[in-house]
């Protein structure tokens, strides 16, 4: 299906009315002795939120990321419940699981559950052997399990996709990072599942997203030639990451960050095809503006609920590196 750009672009000053988020109501989880990243938020069978986020702690003897989960009944005050995917010994991740809950339902303001495949839930996480933060190369694992909860999930035991892949892209030569999964029973690319994800090439610290998909959750196949979104700047450092996926009547939106200059925030994406984006140009959906987010505003997971719509993001401020939460207007 071809795009209508012009159509397209008119559709997007009215999903940025359903996205904006201008009450912020500051951290909603920090803690003093870590950083925590990458928020991701989805239902539970129970009707409470719970919310898949990375934590790094930098006084370990090895240093990484490790996927935590914490939980909450009024999508504002959260409680920690523990780790979900560690580090694993000897493994080709044993310093670094970064993950996302994958098939979380994308409909706008739907009932945000994960779905499930051969009967489990699934995450994609990216991971690598060796300590720091984020040290490249990252590659992309998958990990299952039964239940989620803390310790639910088994490790990938291989990587996915990865800089050594054959069908390697030049945007992505390398390191891999963060990926969002989402179910497409139409099939609209050919594949029942695709993940969505931001890779960093050689050279100039430049990230763009890209694309891949999958009939088994397990064997990707990357789709096209190039990024299907990137910044425009191809020499000078700069960041198009952490895609979120959102279905929003008959438009594909996809949330994520821009990082240039030394900032970041957040902003958003519209496709018809899930293959060919334009992206906002008007006014953030996030940007610095208060002592807990002074520098950066990003990494965005924007859910709608009961008639409010919910942004989560990474801060980076007088709080440390820490999830915060701004809302919509009452």
């Amino acid at each position: 299906m071809a795009t209508d750009l012009q159509r397209l672009e008119a559709q997007m000053p009215d999903v940025y009315e359903k996205l904006k988020t201008p009450v912020k109501l500051g951290p909603v989880l920090r803690d003093e002795m870590c950083c925590y990243d990458c928020p991701s938020v989805f239902r539970k069978e129970d009707g409470s939120f719970g919310m898949f986020f990375s934590r790094f702690n930098s006084h370990e003897e090895v240093t990484g990321y490790e996927t935590w989960m914490a939980s909450s009944d009024d999508l504002i005050h959260w409680t920690v419940d523990g780790q979900v995917l560690g580090r694993k010994s000897g493994a080709w991740d044993s310093a670094q699981a970064n993950g996302s809950l994958a098939l979380i339902d994308a409909q706008w303001g739907g009932s945000y559950l994960p779905g499930k495949y051969k009967g489990l839930y699934w995450m994609s996480y990216f991971g690598g052997n060796l300590s720091g933060y984020e040290t490249d190369p990252l590659s992309i694992g998958m990990a299952s399990g039964a239940e989620i909860k803390p310790g639910g999930f088994a490790h990938g035991a291989y990587p996915v996709l990865s800089i050594y892949d054959t069908d390697v892209r030049p945007f992505e030569t390398q390191t891999l990072y963060k990926s969002t999964i989402i179910s497409d029973q139409e099939e609209t690319l050919g594949y029942p599942f695709l993940m969505f994800y931001n890779a960093k090439q050689k050279g100039a610290w430049v990230e763009r997203i890209g694309l891949a998909g999958s009939t088994n959750m397990l064997e990707w196949s990357r789709i096209g030639k190039n990024s299907i979104l990137e910044n425009g700047f191809q020499d000078i450092d700069n960041i198009c990451g952490d895609p979120q996926i959102i279905r929003m009547g008959d438009l594909w939106v996809m949330n994520y960050f821009v990082s240039a200059g030394g900032t970041a925030w957040n902003t958003f994406a519209c496709s018809e095809n899930l293959i060919d984006w334009i992206s906002w140009k008007g006014k953030p959906l996030m940007e610095p503006s208060e002592s807990f987010d002074s520098r950066y505003a990003h990494k965005p997971c924007i859910i709608h609920h009961e008639g409010r719509t919910y942004q989560f993001y990474c801060a980076v401020g007088d709080a440390g590196r820490c999830i915060c939460l701004a809302v919509s207007e009452e």
